[in-house]
């Protein structure tokens, strides 16, 4: 946490209440539509941190809905915290790819463990860009211009893991 006091989760969910009210599995739909190729939330997260969000008046809750769904609105010091997390320095990336970790022991894999292990990465590569695609592609229709960019930062990955995954070696 930086100075907004906001984690990545407690500002993505931030970002996403700017659009209007959501509930839980609202955000989580809105998460995947819009970060999901790129930065990834899990329900419990969502769970944990809105109550966290409320409680430091950074949004409000309406009155509960069917099934008990609780809509969210981010509030004036919502707003003001987001906008100060915005203006924060990024900080570093951070890579975290299981397939790269298990090819990094790659000679301690048999042949037919690593060639397993590129084709699950491929298919999930694949899969993942075509989505990825689309997602920008509907972004950009929807004159969301920064949402269509950063989607195509997700395809940009896509494809260059399945360069990478091509030339990687076969031991």
């Amino acid at each position: 946490m930086a100075d907004s006091g906001l984690n990545a989760t407690a500002a993505a969910l931030l970002g996403l209440l700017h659009e209007g009210p959501m509930t839980g599995g609202q955000l989580m739909a809105a998460a995947e539509r819009k970060l999901g190729p790129f930065w990834s939330m899990t329900r419990s997260q969502v769970y944990r941190e809105l109550p966290a969000l409320a409680d430091a008046g950074l949004v409000r809750m309406g009155k509960p809905g069917p099934r008990a769904s609780q809509p969210y609105t981010i509030s004036a010091a919502g707003k003001r915290a987001f906008a100060r997390w915005l203006s924060e320095p990024v900080g570093r990336d951070q890579l975290r790819n299981p397939v790269i970790l298990r090819v990094a022991f790659g000679k301690l894999h048999s042949g037919q463990q690593l060639a397993e292990l590129y084709s699950q990465a491929e298919a999930q590569h694949t899969q993942a860009l075509s989505a990825a695609r689309e997602q920008a592609k509907q972004a950009a229709a929807d004159g969301d211009e920064y949402g269509a960019a950063a989607l195509n930062f997700a395809v940009s990955y896509h494809r260059a893991a399945l360069t990478w995954l091509k030339n990687a070696p076969r031991g």
